[in-house]
């Protein structure tokens, strides 16, 4: 499963530098899929194209959040989420509405980072 950041944060940022897919962003800043990744464009469910660059809307305004398509839970990279380990207020925990294999997010990991 993905990981989540609840209404907890505190806004420390503690997390985002911590993770390998950067996939965690300040409240209200967009985000890409490119940053951090070899993604150039990604095809969505839709079958709309993106580019890697392209601009994506904030998914909270408020604190701190977690790109669910980006999370890997730093499987490939660490024994555990890195997000996690280093949040003083354990407000990063498992996201319950998306479950993943751990085939799954090494396919994740290896589709984002050209493996």
């Amino acid at each position: 499963m993905a990981i989540m950041i609840t209404d907890e944060c505190i806004n420390c940022g503690a997390c985002e530098p911590e993770c390998p897919n950067t996939a965690i962003y300040e409240g209200g800043i967009e985000w890409t899929w490119g940053g951090g990744t070899e993604l150039k464009e990604v095809t969505l469910d839709d079958g709309t194209v993106v580019s890697g660059d392209e601009k994506q809307e904030p998914v909270s305004d408020e604190f701190y959040y977690i790109v669910t398509q980006k999370c890997t839970e730093c499987t490939g990279f660490h024994e555990e989420p890195q997000c996690a380990a280093v949040c003083p207020v354990d407000c990063c925990v498992d996201d319950p509405d998306h479950r993943e294999t751990e085939e799954e997010l090494m396919a994740k990991k290896q589709f984002m980072h050209g493996e």
